[in-house]
């Protein structure tokens, strides 16, 4: 069992910045043994996936179709996940969720049916 807890979602105009903060609660197989995405959500589209952290706490993934524009980061003790974003734009509004999953051979497909807990996730709006 895994909780999650977004936090730092904000209304930002386009061009600034955003740090959103995932608390991870592991107690049952500990922090080294889950992997972690960021994905968002707007109303009527499918949730996607920007970003994917390994169990290493250092492998990474990045869709191409974010070019490279999210960073994900977990801290030392793997019980806080972070996202960043520089240069926002309007397409960028969207419910944030952090999310885990134990697949450590398909954590970096990015598909949302892979991973099994979620966080009630965060909102972020960018106007322009």
């Amino acid at each position: 069992q895994v909780r999650l807890a977004e936090s730092g979602g904000d209304s930002v105009q386009a061009g600034g910045s955003l740090k959103l903060v995932c608390t991870i609660s592991a107690p049952h197989y500990g922090y080294d043994y889950w992997c972690y995405a960021w994905f968002r959500q707007v109303p009527g589209r499918q949730r996607e996936g920007v970003v994917a952290i390994y169990r290493d706490g250092r492998s990474t993934y990045v869709p191409d179709f974010t070019k490279g524009r999210f960073a994900i980061s977990l801290n030392d003790d793997k019980n806080t996940l972070y996202l960043e974003r520089n240069n926002l734009t309007p397409e960028d509004t969207a419910m944030y969720y952090c999310a885990a999953t134990d697949q450590g051979m398909t954590w970096w497909h990015l598909a949302p049916g892979d991973y099994t807990f979620w966080g009630q996730g965060t909102q972020v709006t960018v106007s322009s």
